[in-house]
């Protein structure tokens, strides 16, 4: 008997969403299996069900034969399942050791046994190749090592089966590689794998089988070995996907950003931005690469009027427009799709046809001349958006709350391309988005910038960076470190930039001698 998972015709239904429809997926010993999908197909709620953060409507497990009824996290643990989520559970004040052994301490009296809390961490970090220090503190961590942390957290509690969600969505392309490196080992190890991805080159470098699932239900399985990049997505999408976007050169205009020596703090007092310079074109798309938390939210902000320039200037078509209020630089031709939508780009307990005139609402044609709402031009405005961006469901008064991420990411997508803005600034605009819909936002940021919009592109996936940008900057610790053609950029060297390498020291990717 191979198969140490089982699940056999999963349903899960939620209002008006039937999430899983009648869902087989197994797994078998030893082996890293990919489950990918589009937003809303169904992935995530699956593997919810299987650590029992959710419970099924029908349908059974097995675990190692065994028929089980997984009520909460609790019980997945003690079958030894154990799940490392997209965004990370960890106490940042602690230390590595102090996180790991969390909720299952070992004690002297009444105090931690932090001494074999140590030793443990450095037992579970040397057997299965994840090199850490258990003293240090996760605020201290990259992103990287973070993860390390959580995997080292599950693999503590006896976990043989290890679900992985997105593991790699915030991570360097080096990072990745090392990721891949750490799965093949537990793999080797005889640890279980789901891997849940929407990142299908990963696919095809690290899993032995791959689950496709589209709308609720499941595609297919195949041997990893026996598909391909266009092959998955189709299969995820249900047509042909155009892996890279297609676009002519880029016609560059006039400067129409310019920023000049600027310098912002966080609330702390702590200098994130450090006299950075940059300048985007109409009729180009300047992306920004960088590790997160290097200083590319402060200056979106800074830009958008979201956050107060301590130094420097910020100019729109040769208008100085430093620190204004972020109503006034919208309205001088400024569009942003921001970085966390929920904060900054939605108002989650208002209907997608009322986000979509946000910061529109009290123009004409949503308002008529006596001030009170059109409520004719918002519906059809909404209606036309969501269909013309395939917003699901299609349902214009639906809270927004109610969406996926990456329908939610949609609305604030549409709202902000079709305002025809001078500026356009795109912060991880695809983040937590399907293939299909990368494709589509890709395209549109092509329309925009051929249009004669200039765009700056901040993102965490250097594939979106390579694929959009005319010209590509790379900050770190807050400043702008090398602005490079498109031509001369490869994802190694700039993950090598992002982590604070010299481009005068890069070697290229062997490591020794120039770059070929």
């Amino acid at each position: 008997m191979n198969k140490v998972l089982e699940m056999r015709g999963i349903i899960k239904q939620f209002p008006r969403v039937l999430a899983n429809d009648q869902i087989d997926f197994d797994l078998n010993y030893g082996e890293i299996h990919a489950l990918v999908g589009e937003n809303g197909s169904g992935k995530s709620t699956l593997m919810n069900i299987l650590y029992g953060l959710y419970q099924s409507d029908g349908g059974e497990i097995l675990v190692r034969g065994n028929p089980v009824q997984i009520t909460e996290p609790r019980v997945a643990i003690d079958l030894k399942i154990g799940m490392v989520f997209q965004h990370f559970m960890l106490v940042e004040p602690l230390t590595v050791a102090e996180n790991i052994v969390l909720g299952s301490e070992l004690r002297k009296g009444p105090f931690l046994d932090y001494k074999q809390a140590v030793a443990d961490v450095e037992r579970l970090s040397k057997e299965y190749g994840l090199k850490i220090d258990p003293h240090a503190k996760i605020s201290d961590l990259s992103v990287g090592l973070q993860q390390r942390v959580e995997i080292l957290k599950a693999l503590y509690r006896g976990a043989e089966i290890l679900i992985l969600d997105e593991p790699t969505a915030v991570l360097t392309p080096q990072e990745v590689d090392d990721l891949i490196e750490v799965l093949k080992t537990l793999r080797a190890k005889g640890t279980s794998i789901v891997f849940i991805t929407h990142k299908i080159r990963e696919v095809l470098a690290v899993s032995d089988r791959v689950t496709v699932l589209r709308r609720g239900k499941k595609v297919g399985t195949k041997a990893t070995k026996d598909t391909n990049e266009q092959d998955l997505a189709e299969m995820m999408v249900g047509r042909v996907v155009l892996l890279r976007v297609n676009k002519e050169p880029a016609q560059p205009g006039s400067d129409v950003l310019e920023v000049k020596n600027l310098s912002v703090k966080d609330p702390f007092g702590n200098l994130r931005v450090n006299g950075v310079d940059l300048t985007v074109r109409s009729g180009e798309v300047l992306g920004i690469a960088g590790v997160e938390g290097n200083g590319q939210s402060e200056l979106v902000e800074a830009i958008a009027g979201l956050q107060r320039a301590e130094q420097g200037t910020i100019s729109l078509n040769g208008v100085d427009i430093t620190n204004w209020s972020p109503l006034k630089i919208r309205e001088a031709g400024f569009g942003l799709v921001p970085e966390d939508r929920h904060r900054r780009g939605l108002v989650l307990d208002y209907s997608v046809a009322d986000n979509l005139i946000l910061g529109l609402h009290g123009k004409t044609p949503f308002v008529h001349h006596v001030g009170l709402r059109h409520e004719a031009a918002i519906q059809a405005n909404a209606e036309h958006l969501v269909e013309e961006y395939d917003i699901r469901p299609s349902l214009p008064h639906q809270l927004a709350k109610r969406l996926s991420g990456g329908n939610q990411q949609k609305v604030v997508v549409a709202r902000e391309f079709t305002q025809n803005p001078k500026l356009l600034i795109c912060a991880q605009p695809t983040r937590g988005v399907d293939i299909g819909a990368i494709e589509f936002i890709h395209q549109q940021v092509i329309k925009q910038r051929d249009q004669g919009a200039a765009v700056l592109l901040v993102s965490a996936e250097l594939d979106e960076v390579l694929s959009l940008s005319d010209r590509v900057a790379v900050m770190y610790n807050g400043k702008i470190v090398s602005i490079m053609s498109a031509e001369e950029v490869t994802e190694h060297k700039l993950g090598y930039l992002m982590l604070g390498g010299r481009l005068e020291d890069y070697q290229g990717e062997g490591g020794n001698g120039h770059e070929n």
